[in-house]
């Protein structure tokens, strides 16, 4: 039996100058590529390859072949001119995501490329969760979501995004718990692997946590932010990631990345007035924004918070208090296991995770980059 070689990036690009880049970048990611000279010669590997970079060179000859939709195309070419309008409308027709001007854009190039190696059939869903204004409960339902995921068999990530909360490990009465925070993190360099990662990151019962350290926070760099989320994407049947309020270049890094964005709005008119100036950046900058309503007994309903913020509605919080102090400092891991914020989190899990069981082997493909405006 004679198995096949994996499949490799695909450059096509018959630019000397573009090449060499490409190339260096593709070594520097630790990643052997598939070079097409001509736009034909892509024809063979286009749908295979993980990852496709067409040069502008040969974008409008590619353009022309009408080749198979697919996902994961980029357009890359050096300097201004790979962000000019013909470029945009060959891209648009090649169905490329993106358009990258080097060098500017080298950093998430390579980022891409390295992801590229990873490549499988299927991507893990990244779930962020915002507060539509303060302690409106995002942090507790997104430990809520984890620890959901954990009881049902699956292996979870916990990312803490928001550099002025009081900490996720903290607000568990786990800030003691040994591993590596943001910090570590951050200090490294090359590629990440999950399974070397996982194991130096804190464990919460199940749970792998990525937080901040005790102290002053310093800011973490988008690309840091986006790495740590597709190497837990690739290694865990779920990621959660937890996002500040304030716009931040590493949470909005975090919204590209999320496969859904919740928003949890207290039912309350100054909630819903404090959400609707978030609600316009979540839209611009997620695929997917929904709607969660911690419903107090007042006279706003859920539905009503739905039809202001025009989103669509998630799942709604019992108006008692209860549910938030179910995750309390201190609280065990397992006390929510009954609490009626555990059932919104496991109802929430159904409507969100696919419902083909967790495949381990089966990790993500590179995500999928938003297009640069011209």
């Amino acid at each position: 039996m004679t198995l096949s070689a994996p499949a490799r990036p695909l450059l096509v690009t018959d630019d000397p100058r573009l090449l060499d880049d490409l190339l260096r970048l593709a070594a520097a990611a630790g990643v052997e590529a598939t070079v097409a000279h001509h736009a034909a010669q892509a024809v063979p590997e286009w749908a295979r390859a993980p990852l496709v970079v067409v040069g502008t060179d040969l974008l409008p000859a590619l353009a022309k072949l009408d080749l198979e939709p697919r996902r994961h195309v980029l357009v890359a070419g050096i300097g201004p001119e790979a962000g000019g309008t013909e470029v945009w409308e060959a891209a648009l027709r090649a169905g490329a995501q993106a358009v990258l001007s080097l060098p500017a854009d080298e950093s998430r190039l390579a980022g891409l490329l390295t992801e590229s190696a990873h490549a499988r059939a299927g991507r893990s869903p990244v779930v962020s969760v915002v507060g539509g204004r303060g302690g409106a409960g995002a942090s507790v339902l997104a430990i809520a979501l984890a620890l959901s995921a954990r009881r049902s068999g699956l292996r979870s990530a916990l990312v803490d995004a928001d550099p002025c909360g009081s900490g996720l490990d903290t607000l568990l009465g786990c800030e003691e718990a040994a591993g590596d925070r943001w910090g570590d993190l951050v200090a490294r360099e090359g590629r990440l692997n999950w399974s070397a990662l996982r194991s130096r990151l804190p464990d919460l019962g199940g749970v792998a946590l990525v937080t901040w350290e005790q102290g002053p926070a310093a800011a973490v760099p988008p690309a840091a932010m986006r790495a740590v989320l597709a190497c837990a994407a690739r290694g865990s049947d779920l990621v959660v990631a937890d996002l500040p309020r304030a716009p931040d270049p590493a949470a909005d890094e975090a919204l590209r990345s999320s496969s859904v964005v919740l928003l949890v709005v207290p039912a309350e008119l100054p909630a819903v007035f404090a959400a609707a100036r978030m609600a316009p950046r979540l839209r611009r900058t997620a695929r997917d924004v929904r709607l969660v309503v911690r419903e107090d007994g007042s006279q706003v309903t859920a539905a009503d918070v739905a039809r202001t913020l025009d989103l669509p509605l998630a799942g709604r919080c019992p108006a008692e208090r209860g549910p938030l102090r179910a995750l309390r400092p201190g609280t065990p891991l397992d006390c929510a296991r009954s609490a009626p914020l555990s059932s919104l989190a496991a109802r929430l899990l159904t409507d969100l995770l696919p419902a083909s069981p967790p495949a381990s082997a089966n990790r993500s493909a590179p995500p999928r980059p938003p297009p640069r405006s011209a």
